[in-house]
Formats: structure tokens, sequence, C-alpha cells
């Protein structure tokens, strides 16, 4: 196996693919035996396309060779969350009564990605229907952390954050509601950008005028998921929130002098349970980016009661794609999908009404802290990785969680505000594992959020303490927990119940 070529970045990839330095074939080769080397540790990769991936690689090597325009993702294989449909591919969304699903077609960001140049090489492991932040279903088994496959790689996207930190593929695609893109990039130490609703097209959102819900890229790095990003947005007449977007205005990055940025702080939004260790951590890290902006200080947003506006955002996001399965085939949902419909039935219109009106005043406050803020940095998650066995973290800083996702409140408070946000990993916690620092940026300013991120990024690189940790690889060779196995395209009959070994449900 190359490790050096796996371990190379997306934008150096594509900067050799098009110098004809670097043969698709040969990345693609690199990242398969990647995968199979190391998967059997942590079960990021579900269904694998690899026949047809190699089929495409040699194409795009074609193109090359010939001296044909080349997109900006030329070249470059990809995970794609198991949420997202793929033509040809399993699409299971870890979900029993999905189990064989295969697609006829791409869903509208796939569809984007393959035009521009990317090649779709494997689905990335998610909870059952991405409801909640523990990736693991009765379909695929558990994903494990690549720096403890023990314990949770976060969730929903938790399939690509640890295919990312285990070099498997240089991009990945995600998908955010109350913070499944983030959560895992923070646990995991992978970047992963929550955009402006609108930005990324998204055909598949049963509510078409919901902005709770985004898509958006994952890589190792800013520039990585910059790139990416820029090849994802665009209008799409099937999504009405879509608009036009000049990818020129998102990528190359540009420069930007962290000694001019202006910085809120946050541990908690006054409201968000957070343990003492992240707390410790997140003031640590604040500590050392304060020499290096013009300014650095606490922000009060004053928020009020943010938990029941997600309560019941949420659960009537659910309903809308979920009710006529509950009605009609409840056994096939998971206890957290179950609990979102559950809660459904005691929201009224008036309630419905408050909700987005307190969506609303969110995102004004917001909206006003960034009259005298740049960026607003608070953490991405309020825990350290914990045992994925664990459906989810029960108590925090001795406090009970109301429902599965209240721990999730650091990410679901800017979901309401619609605010782009970007998890960047900041060194390990007290335990080890990877911090990741949740940095916001104003509304539509997502290419000047990911300027900024590039540019800590790059000042933390300097400092051992802040610099973006690496999972142990030999380790992850040589381990070998129970995890279900990978099935391959095209499926048997019957699909992935056929796999042999490891865990059967969780």
């Amino acid at each position: 196996m190359n490790t050096t070529l796996v371990e190379t970045s997306a934008v150096e990839l594509r900067r050799l693919i098009g110098s004809r330095q670097l043969s698709p074939v040969e990345l693609l080769d690199a990242c398969i035996t990647r995968i199979e080397a190391l998967n059997p540790a942590i079960n990021a990769i579900c269904a694998t396309d690899f026949t047809r991936a190699r089929a495409a690689a040699r194409q795009a090597e074609s193109q090359v060779m010939r001296g044909e325009p080349l997109g900006p993702l030329h070249g470059l294989p990809m995970g794609i969350k198991d949420l997202q449909d793929t033509e040809g591919l399993l699409t299971t969304c870890g979900n029993v009564r999905l189990r064989g699903n295969v697609p006829a077609a791409d869903n509208a960001l796939v569809a984007r990605l393959r035009a521009a140049g990317a090649i779709v090489t494997a689905k990335t492991n998610v909870p059952d229907m991405g409801a909640g932040a523990n990736t693991r279903n009765p379909v695929w088994g558990a994903t494990g952390n690549p720096f403890n496959p023990l314990l949770n790689a976060g969730g929903s996207s938790g399939g690509s954050a640890a295919a990312l930190a285990a070099d498997m593929l240089p991009l990945c695609t995600g998908s955010d509601t109350g913070g499944s893109l983030r959560i895992p990039a923070a646990l995991c130490g992978v970047v992963g950008l929550r955009p402006s609703p609108g930005l990324v097209a998204n055909d598949a959102r049963p509510l078409g005028w919901s902005v709770i819900s985004v898509l958006g890229p994952m890589g190792r790095n800013v520039a990585d998921t910059a790139l990416m990003f820029a090849a994802s947005v665009g209008h799409d007449a099937r999504d009405p929130l879509s608009y036009p977007v000049d990818a020129a205005s998102l990528w190359p990055l540009k420069e930007i002098d962290l000694s001019t940025l202006r910085v809120g702080t946050t541990e908690d939004f006054g409201l968000c349970i957070v343990d003492p260790e992240i707390r410790r951590v997140f003031r640590q890290r604040i500590e050392a980016i304060r020499p290096l902006v013009a300014s650095c200080e606490p922000v009060d947003l004053q928020l009020g009661d943010a938990d029941r506006a997600f309560d019941i955002l949420r659960a009537e996001s659910f309903v809308a794609a979920f009710a006529d399965t509950f009605r009609n085939a409840p056994e096939t949902l998971g206890p957290n999908v179950r609990a979102n419909v559950e809660m459904a039935a005691a929201i009224t219109l008036a309630d419905r009404a408050w909700a987005h009106l307190e969506q609303t005043r969110i995102s004004r406050r917001f909206a006003k802290a960034f009259e005298q803020y740049d960026l607003i940095l608070a953490p991405t998650t309020p825990v350290t990785p914990f045992p994925w066995t664990e459906l989810y973290a029960g108590n925090i800083d001795g406090q009970a969680m109301r429902n599965y996702y209240h721990w999730l409140g650091l990410t679901y408070v800017v979901t309401l505000a619609t605010n782009p946000a970007l998890s960047l990993p900041c060194g390990s916690d007290e335990h080890g594992m990877p911090f990741g620092l949740q940095v916001i940026g104003r509304l539509r300013g997502d290419a000047q959020l990911m300027a900024a991120a590039q540019a800590l990024e790059q000042a933390f690189a300097s400092m051992p303490t802040l610099r973006r940790t690496r999972p142990n690889v030999d380790a992850l060779r040589s381990a070998r927990p129970e995890l279900k196995s990978i099935v391959t395209h095209p499926p048997e009959i019957g699909g992935p119940e056929k796999s042999s070994g490891g865990m059967t449900a969780v």
C-alpha cells in the first residue's frame, strides 16, 4: 500500500492528477487497499462499488492523457454517506426496511460531484435513518472511532468522518440537522462544514422550505473541504431553497490575516450542558488563540428556550419524513426515529408557530452579534467520545439528558440560527481523543468562514498542542473488534443480511 499517497491532501492529489504525475487508477487502488486493511477495525465503509469505480478511474486517466477539460474533483475517490442515493449502489440508511434498496438514480449532490469528476467508491456508515450522533444500525453494525475502535465515532456522518481520519478516502459527503456533520468531524479529528441553507441543493428533503437540514462536505483539512464545497454548490429546481452560486467565490480560498479578526467565544451558549473537562480544554484553546487575533472576548447571545424550539422543529421534520412508515410498519424504525415521531403527537399548531418565532429571534440574535464579531468560537461536542455501545450520552456533568439528542445542544443551537459552522481539529482532549473547535461565521458568509478557519488551521500547525492529531494506523491494522463486514456491489439476492460474521444488531 502506498501510505504516502493515501495520506496526501485532496488538493495536492488533484494537482498531481491534472499534471499527469498521478494516475487516478493508482490513487483508487491505494484507497481500496487502505480500506481493505483498516476497515475491519472501525467499520466506516459499508457498501462498496470497486468494480465500477475502477472503470471510472480508467476513464478519468484516459481523459487526462487526451488533454480533455477536467472537473475540480477529477479522479478523486469519494465516500458517499449512506443516507444519500447512489445509482446502482446500495443505499440502506442503516434501516432494515431498506437493506436491499438499490436506487435507480443519484441524488442531486452525488450527481453534481460525479459531474465534477469525483469517483464514487463506497458508502459510509450511518445511524438507523440518520437519527442520532452514534453511528450504529441493525444492517451494518457500529462504526468505531479510529483513535479507539471501542468508542463512538459520532454521527450521523460517523462513517465519513472515520474513513477520512483513517485516510481511506480523500473526501466524503455529510449532512447535518442537529450536528450530524460537525460532531463526527470533531470526535474523529477531521473537518466538517455545515453550510448556509440553500448553497448545496438537496432534492431529497421532504420539507422543501425547512432550513434545519443541510448537506455538506467533509475533508481532512480546510482546503480539501473548501475544494469539495465549491464543487457541490449551485441551483437545483427541485430544491426551492437553492440558488445560483459562483464557485469561484468559494475556491481558491482567500488569504485572511488572523490579526484583524474579532472573535467572540462561548463555552455553552448560555444554556448547553458541557462536561467540565471540555470547558477546561476549550479555555486552554481560547488562551492560545487570543494572541493571534485582534480581539477575543466572551459573547452573551441570550438565546432563550432554544432546546424547546429545536424539539418542535425536529419533530416536525421527522413527521414529514416518517409518519407513513410509523403508521404502517413501525417495527422497521429504530428507537430514535420513533421517539421523534411520538414527540410530535403532543405538539400543537400554536407550538409550531412559537418555535418558528423563537428560531427567527435566535437567528436575529446571532446576526446582531456578527455586527461586532467576525467569528464565534465554541466547543463542538460537550463530552469526550463515549463507548459506541451506549446509544447516546445520557448524563453530562451530573445532569440527565431529556432525550437522545439533548447532548447535541452545542451544535443544534447553531442549526437554529442557520449560520454556517465548521468543526476544526484543535489538538486532543484530556483523554487523548480529538478535540473539535466549532467555528461559526455570518449567515451566507461561508467563504469568509472557511478562509478564517484555514488561517487558524495554519497557525495551529506550528503548535504541537493545537495541530490535528492522527490515529495510530498500525494499531488499527491489528485491531479486530466484532464489526460487520463489507458488502460489495452488486449485492447478493437478499442484500446485506447474507453478510457473514460480526454484529447483527445494536
